[in-house]
């Protein structure tokens, strides 16, 4: 079964950082694709980043670009979105997904993700 399980959470002020950590297991993930979504109150869930568990492709939202980056360790089997620069419009709750196919035309498509983490909310002070 798998399980995707995200930690790293919590309030920040603008400006500052933080790092997202989800944690893998239940299959060999190595032909995966995986992603961070985020959800705001009273919006649709959003995808703000992407990583091909080969590490040879990445994709990210356009209002995060230059921000955030995504990577994975393949030891730890854990997929990180490092946050920089956070803005009072990055509040939401975040979440991992993992997609079984590893290629895509459209990264953002949230229906080719299989598996979704619970979330962890982050939210920015002023």
């Amino acid at each position: 079964q798998v399980q995707l399980v995200e930690s790293g959470g919590g309030l920040v002020q603008a400006g500052g950082s933080l790092r997202l950590s989800c944690a893998a297991s239940g299959r060999t993930f190595s032909s995966y694709r995986m992603g961070w979504f985020r959800q705001a109150p009273g919006k649709e869930r959003e995808f703000v980043a992407g990583i091909r568990w080969t590490g040879d492709s990445t994709d990210y939202a356009d209002s995060v670009k230059g921000r955030f980056t995504i990577s994975r360790d393949n030891a730890k089997i854990t997929v990180y979105l490092q946050m920089k620069s956070l803005k009072t419009e990055d509040p939401a709750v975040y979440y991992c997904a993992a997609a079984r196919r590893g290629t895509t035309l459209f990264w953002g498509n949230i229906y080719e993700y299989d598996y979704w983490g619970q979330g962890t909310p982050v939210t920015v002070s002023s």
